[in-house]
Parts: structure tokens; C-alpha cells; sequence
């Protein structure tokens, strides 16, 4: 009777801990693994950080510029007139404040001002692509271990047909009805699916390790991943999608904004070193504290530059070379957009091409479970060695593996796409897709 209240208070004890560990289990859909992500990603943060300096820096724009240098200063100064005649009364030392404000003013302030307005945009724009592009690998990431763990199943399946086979071939033997070289090949054939599951389910831990490090999970976590992708075939023609979407791309917008930055840079230089400037100067001191030794100055000079217009001198130089830095990114932009045009064609042409082999795939795999079947029913009925069961049943694995490869890779050219003309995966299936394929 005693044991059993231990153990009955052994059960309560570690009941809660049991179900803690069964609900860590949780099921998570893409929608829910890519606002993880948007939210934990660590090098997403980073970005953020950025975009808020930008974003603080632009808030406080006028300040930036126009609040005065202002500095403020005290001193102490003790005299010893070791060689003057002067009682030594006058040693005592004597205390100084003062208070100084400069403004500098020139003619490249507004194009100061849109530089810095002209940086925000592009981190915010930074923000969004690096956004974007962390749900596509998250998205590819998702769908590749949704892949993996199908073919965990079908390893699984052929690990336990080959045990059965290996079985039925033990028996057999020891039967005497099959010779000792049919039962090597059944073992044979049952290790090698060992193996083979054995180095699936090791591949699959460690890519469920790295996606949970990009969602910015603990890797303690063990997600069951839901998600399911109904293909279709996709009919986009490139020269449309040149035309509409090409205009959109980060990559595009970042050039362009990187050309007129640098452009703004380049004026907000020449006028810098070559227009004239305003320097307001307002300083005030006082010594000894006395009011009326109080010192007021101020000064406003007219800065004229003059070796900035001479070729070759220090400062004409900067000017020189953000001119060539614009020329420079007008040629970046427009291998840009060459490479853009080539992607997208490529991509349309594969998507259009590929579609054939996950349709040759599909029959293939019929085709392979079809044979297996029969060489199934002729091997149960005596008619077929067991060497000629195992090859059936590797052909209908490598014909399912080879679909799940198949659309696996049409996919991920799927991402390809949406990404090379930066939109969503899913707007790409809808607007493209051909629903009687």
C-alpha cells in the first residue's frame, strides 16, 4: 500500500512536466514562421537600428543644421611678480567665464538637407527589401522541410518493407525454400534503407536547426510544420513582367535614389567649396565677475572661396570626384537592369519548361507503384525472386523521391521569380497560374 502512494505522488509530481514537454510540441503555419521571424530575426534588428538613427537624424533636421555651436568656458589665472616691484598684495588669482555662439551659413544647406532625407528613404527602403527577402528564404526554408520530412516518411515505409521482405526471406531460409544468397540481398537491401533513413533524419535535424535559428527560436523548440503546396503551372511571359515590375525592384529604386543622392551630393559640394558663406559669431565675457568689465563681441564675416576653382587644388578635387562617382552609378544601374531583364527571362523559361518533368515524374511514380504491386502479388505467389521485389520497390522510392524533388525545385523557382520582380509568391500563383494544368 505504501509503494503505491509513492507512486501515485511520483505520478503527480512529473505529470505537469510530461504535458509541458507533449504541448512544446506546437503546430506552426507559414503565416505564423514568417511573423516570427519579421519580429526575433537578429540581423533584421540590426537594420532596425539603423532606420531609427535615420529616422531620429531626419526628425531632427533643422537642428542638425541650424543650432549654433555654442561653448562656454572658465579660467583662473595667478600672477607672481617674482621680478617686478609690485606689492605682494596683487597675487591674488583672478577668475574668468565667458560664453561663445557660431553659426556657419552657405549655399549648400537645402542640398544638405535633402541628402540626409534622400538616406532615410534608402535604409527604409533597405528595411523593406531585407524584409521581403527573409520571407522568401523563410518561406523556402519551410516548404523545403515540409519536402524533407515526406521523404522521412517514405524512407520510413521503405525501411519497414524491406524489414518485412527481410522477414519473410528468414523465414523462407530457414524453410529451406530460398538459397543463403536471397537472404544476404533481403539483409543487404534492409540495411542499406537503414542507412539511409538513419542519414535522412540526421540531415533533416540539422536544417530544422538552422530555420529555427533564422526565426530566431530556441533550438530546444520542436515545431510541427504544416504547410502544404498545391502546384500549378505557371504561364508568365517576361517581357510583361519586364514592363510592369521592373521599375519596382530594390534593387532598381536603390540606384536610382543612390543617383540622385549622389547627384545632391555632388551640388551640395561645389556649393560648399566654391559659393560663398556667412560665419555669425556672438561671444561674451566677463572677468573677476565684475559687471562692468563685462566684454560683449560680435562678427559676421563673408567667406569668398577662392583655390576651389583652381584645377587640381584639395579642394576642387572632392568635386571632380562626385561627378565621377554619379557617372559611375549610372553605368551600376544600368547593369542593374540588364541583369534584372536576364533572371526574369530565365525564370519565366524555366517555370515553362519545368512543368513538363513534374508531369513526366507523376507518371513515372504510377508507372513505378503500379510494377511494384504486381511484383509484390508474383513474389507472395512464388513467380518472382526477391531481387527483382527490391529493385520494384527502389524504383517507386526513387520515383517518389524524385517527384518531391521535382516540385520542390519548380517552387523554389516560384520564390525566384516572386523575388526577381518583388512581389508576393502567392499574388505570382494567382495572377499566372493555370488552374486546368
Amino acid at each position: 500500500m505504501r509503494r503505491k502512494r509513492i507512486f501515485s505522488f511520483l505520478i503527480c509530481l512529473f505529470l505537469p512536466f510530461a504535458l509541458f514537454n507533449v504541448s512544446a510540441q506546437t503546430e506552426l503555419s507559414l503565416e505564423d514562421a514568417v511573423s516570427y521571424a519579421l519580429e526575433h530575426n537578429l540581423s533584421l534588428k540590426k537594420i532596425e537600428i539603423d532606420l531609427a538613427a535615420s529616422s531620429y537624424l531626419q526628425r531632427n533636421l533643422w537642428l542638425e543644421i541650424f543650432f549654433p555651436t555654442i561653448n562656454a568656458n572658465a579660467g583662473v589665472e595667478y600672477r607672481n611678480p617674482l621680478f617686478s616691484d609690485a606689492p605682494r598684495s596683487n597675487t591674488n588669482p583672478n577668475y574668468s567665464i565667458g560664453l561663445g555662439l557660431n553659426l556657419g551659413l552657405n549655399a549648400g544647406i537645402p542640398y544638405t538637407m535633402k541628402n540626409i532625407r534622400l538616406a532615410h528613404q534608402s535604409d527604409l527602403l533597405r528595411y523593406e527589401d531585407a524584409s521581403n527577402q527573409l520571407a522568401i528564404q523563410v518561406t523556402r526554408l519551410y516548404y523545403s522541410l515540409v519536402a524533407e520530412k515526406n521523404n522521412l516518411l517514405l524512407l520510413n515505409e521503405v525501411f519497414d518493407l524491406a524489414q518485412r521482405q527481410f522477414t519473410r526471406s528468414e523465414t523462407l531460409f530457414r524453410n529451406g525454400l530460398v538459397g543463403e544468397l536471397s537472404l544476404t540481398q533481403s539483409r543487404l537491401a534492409l540495411e542499406n534503407a537503414r542507412y539511409s533513413l538513419s542519414a535522412a533524419k540526421i540531415a533533416h535535424e540539422n536544417n530544422v536547426s538552422a530555420f529555427l535559428a533564422i526565426l530566431g527560436m530556441s533550438i530546444d523548440e520542436n515545431p510541427i510544420l504544416t504547410g502544404e503546396v498545391a502546384l500549378i503551372k505557371i504561364e508568365a511571359d517576361a517581357d510583361m513582367l519586364i514592363r510592369d515590375y521592373l521599375p519596382t525592384r530594390p534593387d532598381i529604386v536603390r540606384y536610382n535614389q543612390e543617383i540622385q543622392r549622389l547627384t545632391t551630393a555632388h551640388m551640395m559640394t561645389i556649393l560648399q567649396n566654391r559659393a560663398p558663406s556667412v560665419n555669425l559669431s556672438v561671444d561674451w565675457g566677463s572677468s573677476a565677475f565684475d559687471p562692468f568689465a563685462d566684454l560683449l563681441r560680435a562678427s559676421a564675416r563673408l567667406i569668398i572661396p577662392i583655390d576651389p576653382w583652381v584645377p587640381g587644388t584639395s579642394r576642387a578635387r572632392p568635386i571632380t570626384e562626385r561627378a565621377n562617382a554619379v557617372e559611375k552609378s549610372v553605368l551600376d544601374l544600368e547593369m542593374t537592369k540588364d541583369a534584372a531583364e536576364t533572371q526574369i527571362r530565365s525564370l519565366t523559361a524555366l517555370l515553362r519548361n519545368s512543368w513538363d518533368s513534374i508531369l513526366i515524374a507523376r507518371l513515372s511514380l504510377e508507372a513505378a507503384q503500379r510494377n511494384y504491386q504486381l511484383t509484390e502479388h508474383g513474389f507472395n505467389n512464388g513467380t518472382v525472386e526477391a531481387l527483382t521485389l527490391q529493385d520494384a520497390r527502389n524504383n517507386m522510392a526513387n520515383a517518389r523521391q524524385r517527384l518531391l524533388q521535382t516540385e520542390l525545385s519548380y517552387f523554389n523557382m516560384i520564390l525566384d521569380l516572386s523575388s526577381a520582380i518583388n512581389t508576393d509568391w502567392k499574388n505570382l500563383v494567382q495572377i499566372f497560374g493555370v488552374q486546368n494544368e
